[in-house]
């Protein structure tokens, strides 16, 4: 039988939403439930009518209970958080591929918005925003003294008006101001394209409810715009890939794994966060009754190829990478990934909020767990041809992150080898304030080895 959280729930692996299962409350209380602390309990009420008898300005209950629940959970992890009504909209809007907003992917460090990503073909990504930027004030209200939350309310607003953020970035002496106009995100999640005849190159930009149709729709264009209906071998981009839901991972792994393959586990200390995740159309069809993976050009599951990441995948883009590579199935490429490993769960609390509570780690078929560590590349290859890469964050960076639960010293490790990156020699320029590499473009270096190796396994093939 079905787990009540895989009856009930969403899943999602995203950056910031990270891996959301929606599960039944009962799943929680059905746990033998520790005694109510009740010494501290009693503070907390102590405190509660304290501000309410002797604060300066009346505050509403409501209020004053919703910044504790938010409280509570922001300080557990980078990724656990009060969801009110709007971004708990946002949230399950996010998921068909479009919302309105700038177009990052953003996190809290020291009391200010901190940017995880620009998002491809959004306003803030052409207008320069880069990973690492720090905002600490949107138009004229300071960031400090916000939650998340509120900061995020403010960025968003009705296409074609504007906002300007002021932004710490490393290496400027001052701080930036770039004024942005807001628009309806709608981030397109599959691309492909024909690099030369008989190689195709598939990219993911983000994991979606059609995802995994869509790649299927790609693939087949791809394979009917050869001669003879074949390829000799795919490149598969995550670079700067978020996440987005799990299912998608998986259904996107399955397109390229046999059935019945492990594309990753799930623990936790509830039963229901320890789960098994195969390819299998009961693990990525979501109730859909049509196996849109039976539609797979013939051919793809033994295509040579080649998996493209960086610094910016993350979640469903490493579980992707890491059974592939497991599995021996691709060869992993690129600079080592974000390293964001660990699984939330969507609590409502009415029809409109909820919480979401970080409950378990998950693992690559071998086991492996990539929690604030991230997929090592099989082939370690920079951005550029001269060893140099642009300084990324990491899950590593970001405070109150979980450790890895499988390597006591994977924090250790991930400090020094920071991104993967190696040092640029003496007059190679700075490379973490270069502007960013267009993906698929004739300056994409890491997209070049890749052809490169292709077209030698093929050598070795023949």
């Amino acid at each position: 039988m079905r787990s009540k959280l895989q009856q009930i729930g969403l899943v999602f692996v995203g950056l910031v939403a990270g891996v959301m299962l929606s599960v039944h409350y009962s799943a929680i209380a059905q746990k033998d439930s520790a005694p109510l602390p009740i010494e501290e309990l009693r503070s907390f009420t102590d405190v509660f009518s304290a501000i309410k008898q002797g604060y300066v300005e009346p505050v509403e209950d409501k209020q004053l209970i919703t910044h504790a629940i938010s409280g509570m959970l922001a300080n557990l992890d980078p990724h656990s958080a009060y969801l009110d009504a709007d971004a708990f909209k946002d949230l399950q809007v996010s998921t068909q591929g479009e919302f309105g907003g700038l177009g990052i992917e953003v996190g809290m460090e020291d009391g200010l918005v901190k940017v995880v990503s620009p998002i491809e073909d959004t306003p803030a990504y052409r207008a320069g925003i880069k990973s690492g930027d720090l905002i600490f004030k949107l138009d004229d209200t300071p960031v400090k003294g916000l939650t998340l939350n509120d900061a995020v309310k403010k960025m968003r607003g009705k296409p074609k008006t504007s906002i300007k953020l002021t932004i710490l970035r490393k290496g400027e002496a001052k701080p930036l101001e770039i004024t942005i106009e807001r628009d309806k995100i709608k981030v397109q999640s599959v691309k492909s394209k024909s690099l030369e005849p008989g190689y195709g190159y598939l990219r993911v930009t983000q994991f979606q409810e059609e995802t995994t149709a869509d790649v299927v729709k790609h693939l087949d264009k791809l394979y009917k715009e050869e001669k003879g209906g074949s390829l000799k071998g795919l490149v598969l981009d995550l670079r700067n890939d978020p996440g987005g839901l799990l299912h998608g991972a998986v259904g996107v792994a399955a397109a390229f794994l046999p059935q019945g393959s492990v594309v990753v586990t799930t623990d936790g200390r509830v039963e229901d966060a320890k789960r098994k995740y195969t390819a299998s159309p009961e693990d990525y069809l979501r109730g859909q009754r049509e196996d849109f993976l039976k539609k797979l050009p013939e051919g793809v599951r033994n295509v040579p190829m080649i998996v493209l990441v960086n610094a910016g995948s993350a979640s469903a883009s490493e579980i992707v990478a890491g059974a592939l590579q497991d599995h021996k199935r691709a060869v992993v490429m690129g600079t080592q990934t974000f390293g964001k490993g660990s699984v939330q769960t969507v609590l409502p609390l009415s029809a409109k909020t909820a919480i979401k509570l970080t409950t378990a780690r998950y693992y690559t078929p071998n086991g492996r767990s990539i929690q604030a560590k991230g997929i090592t590349p099989d082939i370690i290859v920079e951005e550029t041809a001269n060893g140099g890469s642009r300084e990324r964050m990491r899950e590593a960076d970001l405070e109150r992150h979980l450790s890895n639960d499988k390597e006591k010293e994977t924090e250790k490790a991930a400090v020094s080898q920071k991104n993967g990156k190696a040092k640029p020699k003496e007059g190679e320029g700075d490379e973490a304030h270069a502007a960013p590499v267009e993906f698929a473009s004739k300056n994409d270096y890491q997209l070049a080895q890749a052809m490169n190796l292709l077209k030698a396994l093929q050598v070795i093939k023949k």
